[in-house]
């Protein structure tokens, strides 16, 4: 309870002007403490991901979202020096989050309290090699097949191995990709099938993959999502995705935002 006083006051003061700056561009300087949901929530202590490192390049530097959790920033860059002894090419690293968390001001609803990110699945060889400064120009391809059912020749086992990879790391909760790829995934994989049960099904995603870690211990203000289901996901939970549905009337209501986060993502 103290802990939380203290880190409330501390908040209270920062926001009163201690560092009049943006908080887009700058990160609060407490330890590491993610604050609400992924969707709604925020994180003080952040860290900046390297703009480059062994096997990753970060790209669309202009968003300025290359910010996450200490344990974000530690995956990312396991991951990428995983696929490097895989002979995988550079990753390139999409949005994580801003320096600050809270809503992004376009192209995700979550990426808000430093534990997501997204990794294309560009792999083709010094695709950014002629980037422009921001890398900004650098292009992401769908990996869906537009001329029917399933995946294009893009989609190679290295894609495959990439996520392998990515799923087996403690850290993960859970990796968001195209219902086709989940699919495919439940065709192709022999063996060790356990880790495609972090693997779920979600609209879009079929030009980048998004990674999402639970909760860090040191932030019990971390709201956990929904634990996934037992098995691999390969059943009629998956099947739905390819049926039609009738659209949804209701309109959620936008939840309100955790007060530390109001009073660390003020102006």
């Amino acid at each position: 309870m103290l802990k939380k006083l203290l880190f409330t006051f501390v908040l209270l003061i920062y926001s009163l002007g201690v560092m009049a700056e943006s908080q887009l561009t700058t990160t609060f300087p407490t330890e590491s403490y993610v604050i609400g949901k992924t969707n709604n929530g925020c994180i003080s202590g952040a860290q900046a991901l390297p703009l480059q490192g062994d096997g990753y390049v970060v790209v669309h530097l202009e968003r300025r979202r290359h910010y996450g959790h200490p344990l974000l920033i530690q995956t990312l860059q396991t991951l990428a020096k995983q696929a490097q002894q895989q002979q995988i090419s550079v990753l390139q690293i999409g949005d994580l989050g801003q320096a600050r968390g809270g809503a992004l001001p376009f192209g995700h609803r979550s990426h808000q309290s430093g534990l997501d990110a997204d990794i294309w699945f560009n792999l083709k060889a010094n695709s950014y090699t002629n980037a422009n400064k921001q890398r900004s120009n650098i292009k992401q391809f769908s990996m869906l097949n537009p001329k029917g059912k399933g995946l294009n020749t893009r989609w190679t086992n290295q894609h495959r191995t990439l996520l392998e990879l990515a799923a087996k790391i403690v850290e993960v909760d859970r990796i968001f990709v195209n219902p086709s790829i989940k699919h495919d995934l439940c065709e192709t994989v022999i063996g060790n099938r356990e880790w495609l049960r972090k693997i779920r099904p979600w609209y879009h995603h079929d030009k980048h993959f998004h990674i999402r870690l639970r909760c860090p211990e040191s932030s019990p203000d971390c709201i956990k999502q929904t634990p996934i289901p037992a098995g691999e996901g390969c059943d009629a939970s998956l099947a739905w995705w390819f049926k039609k549905h009738k659209a949804s009337g209701s309109i959620k209501k936008k939840s309100r935002q955790p007060k530390a986060c109001q009073v660390l993502l003020a102006d």
